[in-house]
């Protein structure tokens, strides 16, 4: 490699870095974007241009490129524009599992490239001819983790649209899994130190479907609540196959970008499991909210619940001075992020200061409630971040608490048997006046009454939250 493309693949690297950065906050997650995009452009030209061949006149492995770049240019325009924003998560989880599967062929493919047809007893087999084992590591680990990655992902979507929400257990599960798991890692091993033969090209379709059926089997008993911690760790996995690949086919591009979403990616995944105040080994095994202790309900619940007409909301919003939105995933469901910008425009004309309460895991992929108010326009400043905003909540006039439900129970605090309790909340309790839009008593995902409901200053407007906040704004404006 000359040292002017290895300055320009540092370059790249930069661009790579620069554009994670910028995706940290709503404001420049789109000049983010825009930065990744042009650092993996130079890169693949970089590529495609090393050995001194022009991409667009030499070689069908470059028509190839350059017409699978244009198919996925407009697949990834029509699912920009043609998916709804509160079907994002799904979309996240299908572009991941896209990209772990595109990883493992790709080691696959460079694993398999070596194998030659042998006449075996009269029938012709592939062979392979003894790759060295620095070769064949990263091929393994990129096969293993991508198609892990492909099959989880692919559960996760399905579970993000609803098609088997809940934890799907039975006894044993994790055992089973973990064998799975020990033959998997027994065939990489070996393969390692024999790849040679007939018997490594089975060995190594053996490895290969059996990591696609472990991801779906780690996938499926985890509820549907938790996917935010899920897709951020196979986004991990997709990140990981990516570097390995690099490691393969010599690709240095592929090596910092692979590295970079599988460190961030993990790290993410550690930062919401704080959040959650559980470890990443209950969130992948612990099949939370299906068990007897998610079923325990009242315990600690003193209060009755006290319902309240959207006229009397409108009034508490219309002279309050200060209102403190808490979204969550009912609101995404209802498609409700519009109304509640209509709104908070409509307290703003009266002088009334608004912000939103942003709980790291509410919704169903990190930071969906972002997404969805960035979508419809709410200003970025308004957006609070659960450490800042909880220190003040208790000058709050008015809390208005939107499909959320877990990550505003106070049981987090108050009760020491709850499956919840110690998991940072936004303290919606502690404001003068808190105002829960739901459309009915249902529990939440962790399967517990939540004490807010029953608080003295809380009261329940009962309905779809998208036609509940559209009374309202009518309500207001006719204050």
């Amino acid at each position: 490699m000359s040292s002017t493309i290895a300055l320009i693949l540092i370059g790249v690297a930069v661009l790579f870095i620069l554009g994670i950065k910028f995706l940290s906050s709503p404001k420049t997650a789109r000049q983010g974007n825009l930065v990744a995009a042009a650092g993996m452009t130079i890169g693949l030209i970089i590529l495609c241009n090393r050995e001194g061949a022009n991409i667009w006149l030499h070689g069908h492995n470059y028509l190839l490129i350059a017409i699978g770049i244009l198919v996925g240019l407009v697949i990834g325009a029509f699912g920009a524009y043609s998916v709804k924003m509160t079907a994002m998560p799904q979309m996240v989880a299908l572009f991941n599992g896209l990209g772990g599967g595109a990883a493992a062929l790709v080691a696959s493919l460079e694993f398999l490239k070596g194998a030659q047809p042998t006449q075996i007893a009269g029938i012709e087999v592939p062979v392979l001819h003894d790759p060295s084992a620095a070769i064949t590591i990263p091929m393994l680990f990129a096969t293993l983790i991508g198609s892990l990655s492909f099959s989880g992902s692919t559960i996760a979507y399905l579970k993000l649209e609803g098609k088997f929400e809940k934890p799907h257990t039975f006894p044993g599960q994790n055992i089973l899994n973990g064998l799975i798991g020990l033959v998997i890692l027994g065939l990489c091993g070996w393969l390692t130190f024999n790849a040679t033969g007939h018997n490594a090209v089975i060995a190594f379709l053996v490895m290969f479907s059996l990591a696609l059926f472990f991801g779906i089997a780690m996938v499926m008993p985890i509820g549907g609540a938790d996917m935010p911690v899920v897709i951020s760790l196979l986004n991990s996995f997709t990140g990981l196959a990516v570097a390995a690949d690099g490691f393969a086919i010599n690709n240095t591009a592929m090596i910092v970008a692979g590295t970079l979403v599988g460190s961030s990616g993990t790290l993410l995944t550690l930062l919401m499991c704080k959040a959650m105040n559980r470890p990443v080994t209950n969130v992948l095994f612990g099949a939370f909210g299906s068990g007897s202790a998610a079923q325990a309900a009242v315990a600690g619940v003193v209060g009755t619940v006290k319902p309240i007409q959207a006229d009397e909301v409108a009034l508490l919003l219309a002279y309050a001075q200060r209102v403190v939105v808490v979204p969550g995933y009912g609101m995404a469901v209802a498609q409700a992020q519009h109304s509640v910008r209509e709104l908070t425009e409509e307290l703003g004309k009266r002088g009334v200061e608004v912000q939103f309460a942003i709980h790291p895991v509410a919704g169903r992929m990190p930071g969906h409630m972002n997404v969805l108010l960035a979508e419809a326009n709410v200003p970025y400043d308004q957006l609070i971040e659960m450490e800042q905003i909880n220190p003040s909540m208790d000058r709050v006039d008015v809390c208005l608490v939107i499909g959320a439900n877990d990550v505003v129970n106070p049981a987090a605090r108050e009760e020491k048997t709850s499956p919840i309790y110690g998991m940072p909340i936004i303290e919606a309790d502690r404001c003068k006046m808190t105002i829960v839009m739901k459309r009915s008593m249902a529990a939440g995902f962790a399967g517990i009454e939540n004490h807010l409901f029953y608080k003295d200053n809380t009261r329940m407007l009962f309905g779809d939250a998208k036609a509940s906040l559209n009374a309202l704004v009518a309500a207001v404006k006719a204050s």
